[in-house]
């Protein structure tokens, strides 16, 4: 039988977005942000409300959005917690970026995966950006080009319990899996 339960509403799960931007003195800022998700194959939303990042993000109009990791949990926490208005975060943490090929934004070199975003637009809610590169670390890569998730490890926000959890194993196969029903 099922109960109701209280508490967060719990919508999971949620992936720790890492906001990349330059300000107008091409300082690198670097955001985490759980509220958000992809809207269409190029494109993704990520809910944000007043804070540096998204004065830099109305300046450059560009992005980056990487995903946090097991191995990154502390400085992603660190990034969600500390004002880049008050701290050279990035500096603080000791974490590395190039810029981006294709955007102006910066890449971090902590993170495997990253996604070049160009802002197409910004509302109350927050911003929806095209996607228009994807970059990721040959460790994550794997035979046939493609990205493997297990390999990268990324994590997720619990908002119920405050934690990050990590994203586990493959356990089935989109559009083939209900085939068997559908075939029986």
């Amino acid at each position: 039988m099922k109960k109701e339960v209280k508490g967060h509403l719990l919508f999971a799960p949620l992936p720790v977005l890492m906001i990349g931007t330059y300000d107008e003195n091409g300082v690198p800022n670097l955001m985490n942000a759980a509220w958000g998700g992809q809207c269409d194959y190029d494109q993704i939303f990520i809910s944000l409300s007043e804070h540096k990042t998204t004065d830099n993000i109305r300046l450059k109009k560009e992005f980056t959005v990487a995903f946090a990791t097991k191995d990154t949990l502390v400085a992603s926490d660190y990034f969600g917690i500390e004002s880049g208005k008050k701290v050279n975060k990035i500096e603080k943490a000791g974490f590395h970026h190039v810029k981006s090929e294709k955007i102006d934004a910066p890449v971090f070199e902590e993170y495997p995966i990253t996604l070049e975003c160009r802002l197409v637009g910004e509302n109350d809610l927050g911003v929806v950006a095209d996607v228009v590169g994807m970059l990721a670390d040959e460790s994550v890569i794997d035979e046939k080009g493609k990205l493997d998730l297990g390999k990268a490890e990324l994590i997720s926000f619990d908002p119920n319990n405050n934690t990050y959890r990590l994203l586990g194993e493959s356990v089935g196969f989109a559009f083939k899996d209900g085939l068997k029903i559908r075939n029986s």
